[in-house]
This record gives structure tokens, sequence and C-alpha cells, in this order.
């Protein structure tokens, strides 16, 4: 890219050619190092940060449910990858769920576009980043968000269902955020699906072997995790998932309206 097309996104902001800056919000956040003037400031950044967490509750709070999906920026699209990620996009928006992604380019474009094309809806959840990325064409909904921490959150609070695309230290690090929360019931547990059998066997073979001898995991907690090459089955491991947490609320809700209150015990 050259220096006169150079841009940045902060927040829903684009900086472009000179305003472009070396540091992103994150790292200024996070960095200790620096004038102590710092310090004085943070409190003010709390407002920004609070500012992100309710446009992101405001403009996600009326999704349908819906599924979050991670992979690899890299993944070009003539790769047999981008067209498996395609395809689990159109596959979820059939079976009435939205997809979201961190809405760049790559498998997340992919699955945006299968979304798109089938007539569901595709939701892009972006972070500023030291080098250009933006939201891809086929997001429909999109923001871009300063802070990492705001922005997972809302992949967790809106998704039925992880999946996980062959992708790297990011797609790892949704990965393993979603299996905590789900083994520390953090969230309601739900699908972790790992599509692409030859590229995630030798984590979860190493996480058999080795995590669960030396007891850093039990050994039920492989079974927080699904892997599978077919995108059917991933989804219609959503699908009854789905529904047996549909079940399961409508069940208590009928048990609490039936109980007796305290007055009619009297």
């Amino acid at each position: 890219m050259s220096g006169s097309d150079r841009r940045q996104f902060r927040g829903p902001a684009i900086l472009r050619r000179g305003q472009v800056r070396a540091t992103t919000t994150d790292q200024n956040l996070l960095d200790s190092r620096g004038p102590s003037d710092w310090v004085h400031t943070d409190p003010w950044r709390v407002h920004r940060i609070t500012a992100e967490f309710v446009e992101g509750f405001g403009l996600l709070a009326e999704l349908p449910q819906a599924v979050s999906v991670f992979g690899s920026a890299r993944t070009p699209q003539d790769h047999p990858e981008y067209e498996q990620a395609r395809q689990l996009g159109e596959a979820l928006a059939h079976a009435g769920f939205a997809v979201i992604t961190g809405g760049g380019p790559g498998a997340m474009e992919a699955v945006n576009r299968g979304a798109s094309e089938a007539g569901g809806v595709s939701v892009g959840l972006g972070i500023e980043l030291p080098f250009e990325q933006g939201l891809n064409e086929w997001v429909d909904i999109g923001i871009n968000f300063r802070y990492f921490f705001a922005r997972k959150t809302m992949f967790v609070k809106y998704a039925q269902a992880f999946v996980c695309m062959p992708g790297g230290f990011g797609t790892m690090d949704e990965l393993f955020e979603a299996l905590t929360l789900v083994q520390t019931r953090k969230v309601t547990r739900f699908p972790v699906i790992l599509l692409g059998r030859d590229y995630w066997q030798g984590l979860i073979d190493w996480a058999r072997d080795v995590l669960v001898p030396s007891g850093k995991i039990n050994p039920a907690d492989l079974e927080l995790i699904r892997v599978t090459d077919d995108v059917d089955e991933a989804v219609a491991a959503i699908v009854a998932s789905a529904r047996e947490r549909s079940d399961q609320a409508k069940a208590e809700a009928k048990s609490e309206a039936s109980a007796p209150t305290s007055y009619d015990a009297q």
C-alpha cells in the first residue's frame, strides 16, 4: 500500500495518510510506560469504553439467534477453506442463524459472504489495528471497536455457538476464551466446533496426550470440543443445541408459572 493510500480505523473513525498513528487505543490503554500524565487521563477513558459497550449492545440487541465464527484473515479466496467458510455462512443463514465474524478478509469474509448471499443476517465486529483492515463488503451490520475486550463481549453475548475455521493466533485466542467460559460456566454451555479435522487434530491430540495426563484439564473437558469436516454436521449440532436450550427454557418457565407462591401456600 502506498503512502498516499494508508488508512487506519480507530473505532468508528477512519484516518488516512498523515493522520495514521503508530499506536492503537488498546496499546495505549495497556502500556504502563510513558509520561505520568497518562495516569490522570485513564478515568476519562472509562467513558469511551462504556460507549463501546453501549453502542455494541444497542446495535446487536435485536439480532436473531446467532453463531460466532472465527477464522484466518489470510485465507485466500481460491482456497478450499474459503469455500467451506462460505458454505458454512450459507448453511447457518438457511438454518435461521445470523453469523458474527471479525468482519475482516479471508475466512471471515467468506462466512459473511455466504450468509449475505443466502439472505441471512451478516454481522462484522471489526477492531482497530496498526495496519489497515476494515470491514469486508459482505457485512450487513458492522461496528469497529477500539478495545478487544469490548469486542469479545459481543462475540460471546449474542452467540448460540462458536465455530472455528483454521486460523492463527487470533482464532486460537477466541477458541480458548470460548472454552474457558464454557468450562467455568461463565456462559451457558453451547457448542464449540472446530471445522477442519486435519488442521485441528494435532491440537486435540496434544490436549488429550499432554494436558489430561498432567492433570491440567479433566478428560471431560475434551467433550466441550467437537471436530468435524462436515458443514452440515456442524450446523445440525448447533440447531440441536439451540432446540434443547429452548425446550429447557420453556420447561423452566412452565415450572415457575405453576409453582405456588408464598401466599398460596398459606
